[in-house]
């Protein structure tokens, strides 16, 4: 049995792996409801003063009203980019307010107008709720793209953890569906298999290692978990084909769980063809860009990222 050790991590990060290490992690699953009472009384409506957020209700198809951010730029220019970001949390936990960090990254390099959706967790309904409010979300966008200035032939999507695994699953259900192309996707260190994998297994890394996540996957799957009739659309890593999907970025550490899922994925992607880029960072731990967010490891990824984004919104388009 094979664990983590803090001579693992990268020497820049180590100091704040070892302090996150002492924090409660995710091991048992009444955690995932506390974290969230609290960013809902503390972090819910609280948006930063440089950022020009509005927030709005879209109705679901049982008439319950979803709440999603509208992040535009201060200095709106015609034909932005549309940006879909899905915030991360294992699926179970967080809100995208926690994310408008990236919302105004993605808005120093370029214009865009970056759609946040506050999709069900799976504490309150497990999957397909996150999928189907993303997607709903996604036909919003493309329905209000002249409204809010976007180019609705270039329509992004793109998430971080949990974000990311869903970001791949809704490329996949959007090319099933075939009703809007997406022109790139941007699931930063997804949460793709709910099957152990090389990495996944025996992972006690900071931030999210594997008990978290055999309890996030069981919470999002419910019933199907530990199953093979797993949808592909819960766990992308499931997917048959990974043909015609969308130009891809992402990166991710050595030391956690989804390093090897992340490989396999972007592997796949290019034997289907498709243009798949990733960056990986040594003896990083999951979610490293944001929790050591000063370090120069963090902030090279992070600029990695935004080169790559920049690229993206100067060059891929949808035809459809």
């Amino acid at each position: 049995m094979s664990y983590i050790s803090n001579d693992e991590m990268n020497p820049e990060i180590k100091t704040i792996g070892r302090i996150i290490r002492r924090l409660p992690p995710f091991h048992n699953p009444q955690n995932f409801y506390r974290a969230n009472w609290l960013t809902d009384h503390f972090v819910k409506g609280h948006f930063p003063k440089d950022l020009n957020v509005k927030q709005v209700f879209i109705q679901r198809p049982d008439n319950s009203k979803m709440r999603i951010l509208i992040v535009s730029p201060v200095s709106p220019k015609p034909l932005a980019t549309g940006v879909l970001w899905l915030h991360g949390g294992g699926y179970a936990v967080g809100l995208p307010e926690t994310d408008l960090h990236y919302a105004r990254k993605i808005q120093n390099i370029s214009n865009s107008v970056v759609v946040m959706p506050d999709y069900r967790r799976s504490t309150e309904a497990p999957f397909p709720a996150a999928l189907a409010d993303a997607y709903l979300t996604l036909v919003w966008l493309k329905e209000h793209a002249t409204a809010l200035g976007v180019n609705p032939l270039q329509l992004f999507v793109g998430g971080e953890s949990a974000g990311g695994g869903l970001t791949a699953a809704l490329t996949l259900y959007a090319r099933d569906q075939n009703q809007i192309k997406i022109a790139f996707q941007m699931p930063l260190y997804p949460m793709l298999d709910d099957q152990p994998t090389p990495s996944s297994l025996h992972n006690d890394a900071p931030v999210w290692d594997e008990r978290s996540n055999v309890n996030a996957w069981k919470l999002y799957l419910g019933n199907d978990y530990g199953h093979e009739n797993v949808s592909e659309y819960a766990a992308p890593a499931r997917a048959k084909s990974y043909e015609n999907l969308p130009p891809t970025y992402t990166f991710i550490g050595t030391i956690e769980p989804f390093y090897q899922e992340t490989l396999t994925y972007i592997f796949a992607l290019r034997k289907a063809g498709v243009k798949a880029q990733i960056d990986i960072y040594k003896g990083a731990f999951h979610s490293f860009d944001f929790f050591a967010s000063r370090t120069q490891l963090a902030q090279a990824a992070t600029k990695k990222w935004q080169k790559a984004f920049k690229y993206a919104s100067n060059h891929y388009y949808s035809t459809k």
